[in-house]
């Protein structure tokens, strides 16, 4: 079984305060993620966490998503790649003390986007991470456009273009809420494309800083997703909640908003 999981940017940094990590929460997630796989050595998972602080400040303050042009431009777009690779070094080095095998992996050495939409990433990487029983670590870059020149990639939609190319049963956006929240504040339990456009006015942005979007964004490329793989399941969940993302991999409780067909 493989499963995908995001480490959200507003779940392992605060997005409020640039460049500050939650050492305790990626801790809590990391010995979550041993204690399962220590259980069920079969399942093969893929981690991906957000820029959160990191990235997002950068990137906002020179609009990077929107295209890099002028010398100025790509010289904050070099900016946002090197405090993303920073924050995907701090949250490597805590998987790694928590005696998980990981392989960091720089999405935009080989990523190439399209106005905008992930176009060619090198898959072979995390593929060999896999077969060797590694856990490969991407996470939210910048990526060369050919329209844009250069622009910001998402971990969702690294997240997409791997759900294409491997045979991926899963996938857990962890972050701050319980779930998608309906207008009453209730989490809604599941979202599917029949659902969707009644539900899609109550969804909302995200707190802090973030320029890929926001909860809205967020669902609505899962739900392209799993139209195209209507075998994926994606779960919208409650990192803070200890213990939850492990009983969640071990199948013993279904947290949060399931995104399905």
């Amino acid at each position: 079984m493989l499963v995908l999981i995001k480490l959200g940017g507003s779940l392992i940094t605060d997005k409020r305060v640039e460049r500050s990590l939650r050492k305790t929460v990626v801790i809590q997630l990391a010995d979550e993620i041993h204690s399962a796989l220590s259980v069920r050595p079969d399942l093969k998972i893929v981690i991906g966490h957000g820029s959160g602080s990191f990235g997002h400040f950068a990137a906002s303050q020179n609009n990077t998503i929107a295209g890099v042009h002028t010398e100025d431009q790509w010289r904050a777009f070099a900016h946002v790649a090197t405090v993303a690779a920073e924050l995907n070094y701090l949250v490597g080095e805590l998987l790694v003390d928590a005696g998980l095998p990981v392989w960091r992996i720089q999405p935009s050495a080989s990523a190439l986007s399209k106005d905008g939409e992930l176009d060619r990433l090198n898959i072979a990487p995390i593929q060999a991470a896999l077969d060797h029983n590694l856990i490969p670590v991407v996470y939210g870059d910048v990526s060369l456009d050919e329209l844009r020149g250069g622009t910001i990639i998402s971990t969702e939609k690294i997240f997409h273009y791997v759900a294409y190319h491997l045979p991926v049963d899963q996938i857990l956006l962890l972050g701050e809420v319980e779930g998608v929240y309906d207008v009453q504040g209730i989490v809604i339990p599941e979202i599917t494309p029949s659902n969707y456009p009644a539900i899609q006015a109550s969804l909302g942005g995200s707190a802090g800083v973030d320029v890929t979007g926001g909860m809205e964004t967020k669902v609505s490329d899962m739900l392209s997703l799993v139209r195209a793989k209507p075998n994926l399941g994606i779960r919208i969940m409650d990192g803070k909640s200890e213990g939850l993302l492990e009983s969640t991999l071990l199948g013993t409780t279904n947290p949060g908003t399931l995104i399905h067909i």
